[in-house]
C-alpha cells in the first residue's frame, strides 16, 4: 500500500492562515503610523501609557476595505472580534477561552478599555519571555495562527456536520411525506450530548454525529469509547440511537455498537464535498427506522 503524504488538514489551514496575513500586515502598518518601527519595537516598548493608547486607537479604528480575519473554515469574523482575536493570537494566548473570562475582573469604563489593560499586561509579560526580534515576524506568528485555527476548525467542523445532517433529514422527510420533526439544537442526556433528535408520534431517535480527522494514538481510543458511551446512555434511557461516524480508517467495529442502525463513512471529515452526498445516501438507507416512528 503506497504512503499518502498529503496532509489535507494542514494544507487547508495554511491557506486560511495566509488569508489572515493582510490583517497582520495592517496591524503592523498601523503600529508604524503610531511611531513604532515594527511589531517587535511595540512589544518591547517601556512606555506603557503610549502602548495602551495605541491598543485603544486600534480597537476604535475601522479596518481597511478588504482586510479581515478568517476562522478555521475561512469565514470572516466581525471586525471588532477580529481585532481582539488577532491581538490575542499575536501574544500567544487564547483570547476567547482564557482571556475573555479575565475581563470581568478588570476595571474600565468600556469593554475596549478592559481589553487594553489586559493586553498591555500580557505585552509587558511577553517582553521577558520572547525578547528576540524574530519572534515577532509573520513567519513566527503564522505558526500560532495555524494552531488557533485548528482548534477553531475542529469545533466548527463538528457543528457543520450536525447542520448538514439536520438539513438532509428535513429534505428526506419532506420528499417521503414523513410526519417527523428534526430538532434545531443538540440534546443533553445524563451528561452526554446528542447532536440531532428526530421526533415522531411513536418514538424518538437520537443521532450523535462523531467526526475525527486522524485515528492514531490514544485519542483514537477515547474517540471510540465516547461513541460507545453515548449509545449506552441513550439505550438506558429508552431511546433508539443511530450513531453517525465520519472518520478515515476508524479502528472501531461498527457492528459492536449494538444499535439497530448506524452509519459509518470512511472519509476524512475535511472532505466535505465528498462526504455530503455519501451521508445523504446513508440516511436514505435507514428510512425504515424513521417510517416506523410515525
Amino acid at each position: 500500500m503506497p504512503f499518502v503524504t498529503e496532509n489535507i488538514r494542514l494544507r487547508e489551514l495554511a491557506i486560511v492562515a495566509n488569508s489572515n496575513r493582510p490583517m497582520f500586515n495592517d496591524f503592523v502598518s498601523f503600529l508604524t503610523s503610531e511611531g513604532y518601527s515594527d511589531l517587535h519595537d511595540f512589544v518591547m516598548s517601556a512606555d506603557s501609557t503610549a502602548a495602551k493608547q495605541t491598543f485603544l486607537r486600534y480597537f476604535q479604528r475601522n479596518l481597511p476595505i478588504g482586510v479581515a480575519l478568517y476562522d478555521g473554515i475561512a469565514r470572516p469574523y466581525a471586525p471588532d472580534k477580529a481585532k481582539w482575536l488577532l491581538l490575542g493570537w499575536i501574544f500567544r494566548d487564547a483570547p476567547e477561552q482564557r482571556l475573555r473570562p479575565m475581563l470581568k475582573g478588570i476595571a474600565g469604563n468600556s469593554l475596549n478599555q478592559r481589553r487594553v489593560t489586559l493586553l498591555n499586561e500580557i505585552r509587558e509579560y511577553m517582553q521577558r519571555i520572547f525578547p528576540e526580534k524574530e519572534r515577532w515576524t509573520w513567519v513566527a506568528i503564522s505558526e500560532v495562527i495555524i494552531d488557533r485555527l485548528e482548534g477553531s476548525r475542529r469545533a466548527i467542523k463538528g457543528t457543520l456536520f450536525e447542520a448538514i445532517v439536520r438539513t438532509q433529514l428535513e429534505e428526506i422527510f419532506s420528499l417521503q411525506n414523513l410526519d417527523l420533526s428534526v430538532s434545531k439544537a443538540e440534546v443533553r442526556l445524563a451528561g452526554e450530548t446528542y447532536d440531532v433528535e428526530v421526533i415522531g408520534r411513536k418514538g424518538t431517535v437520537l443521532l450523535p454525529v462523531k467526526t475525527r480527522e486522524t485515528m492514531g494514538g490514544g485519542h483514537a481510543l477515547l474517540f471510540t469509547r465516547d461513541i460507545h458511551k453515548s449509545i449506552s446512555v441513550a439505550h438506558r434511557a429508552g431511546f433508539e440511537c443511530i450513531p453517525i461516524v465520519i472518520a478515515e480508517s476508524w479502528g472501531g467495529d461498527i457492528a459492536s455498537l449494538e444499535c439497530r442502525a448506524s452509519i459509518y463513512i470512511d472519509k476524512n471529515p475535511n472532505q466535505i464535498a465528498e462526504v455530503r452526498p455519501l451521508l445523504a445516501t446513508e440516511l436514505e438507507l435507514h428510512l425504515n427506522v424513521f417510517r416506523a416512528m410515525q
